[in-house]
């Protein structure tokens, strides 16, 4: 038994496919399989079922592929702990960042990271809050920056900075002409919101008590803040935009924008990562970085905001 046969399980777990599996892992598929099997003649059991298509792990098989992530997480901490020791800031870091952020965030502080330290491969991947959370906890990924604390245990946080939301406003809605947004004003049939599973709905949802919105938004799944605000500007309708996609604007486009009435929705954007995760050089250089790069009073809470 080896570290890269644990690696082979795992990708053909996540993939429930030989081949894709073995791209992943780049070898190719008779290599990958003959490991897998190997394994399995050592162990003396079966760890997939090969005659259903996707493939699924045996029960034994189960049992195995869990532990085999437990100790892959711990061999990979060996590694981090004498890099943290040198206080190297090289080597692949994985961020997950959630749609709603990644557009307006990333642009500011990315190039500058990369440019100083050119050993660290940072890669980014944009990732729904719950994959994202799973992702986490499987070791998956090294952190992550979503909009609010975490509450599994296995996890920790360390708030960013705080956003507030806006209202992005058609011309010819009656909302455009008045100076601040109030929840009453909201009508759901004129509003663009994405689809479940985004947390920046979930919470416009509850902070404007839309208990209904799902109906109306039947036909805008899928949808993106950017083609929200492409439809909003076509004269077509309100959807809302966080703070830092404001800054972005054109100042034809900032004539749609208008703000909440007391209290102000906002979001705390959050860096998370497990208990045990030991890359803290790293982690540091991309907080600082991102703290640096939104401007002052974002990164305190502001009077008049309600957290939602």
């Amino acid at each position: 038994m080896n570290i890269q046969q644990l690696e082979y399980i795992l990708a053909v777990d996540k993939h429930r496919h030989f081949g894709k599996a073995a791209e992943q892992c780049r070898v190719t598929q008779p290599t990958l399989s003959m490991m897998i099997q190997k394994l399995e003649e050592e162990l003396g059991v079966k760890l997939f079922d090969r005659n259903v298509q996707p493939v699924i792990p045996t029960a034994a098989g189960r049992k195995v592929i869990d532990q085999a992530r437990i100790v892959l997480q711990q061999a990979s901490m060996i590694k981090d702990i004498v890099n943290e020791e040198e206080q190297s800031v090289s080597g692949v870091f994985k961020l997950a960042v959630l749609p709603t952020i990644a557009p307006y965030l990333l642009p500011r502080f990315l190039q500058q990271v990369t440019s100083a330290y050119p050993e660290l491969d940072l890669r980014i991947l944009e990732m729904k809050t719950s994959p994202t959370l799973a992702a986490l906890i499987k070791g998956e990924i090294d952190a992550a920056i979503i909009a609010n604390q975490p509450t599994e245990p296995q996890l920790q946080g360390d708030t960013l900075f705080y956003e507030q939301f806006y209202g992005y406003v058609a011309r010819n809605e009656s909302v455009f002409k008045k100076e601040l947004i109030r929840t009453a004003d909201i009508s759901d049939d004129r509003l663009w919101l994405l689809d479940e599973g985004h947390c920046f709905r979930d919470q416009l949802v509850r902070f404007c008590q839309m208990e209904k919105v799902k109906i109306h938004q039947a036909a805008y799944k899928l949808g993106s803040l950017e083609t929200f605000m492409r439809m909003v500007e076509s004269g077509n309708g309100i959807t809302f935009i966080p703070e830092l996609a404001m800054h972005q604007l054109s100042a034809e486009q900032k004539e749609l924008i208008r703000p909440f009435a007391i209290p102000k929705p906002a979001r705390e954007i959050v860096w998370i990562t497990r208990k045990d995760f030991i890359r803290q050089s790293i982690a540091g250089i991309l907080i600082e970085s991102i703290r640096n790069c939104v401007p002052k009073e974002m990164r305190t809470l502001q009077g008049g905001f309600k957290l939602v």
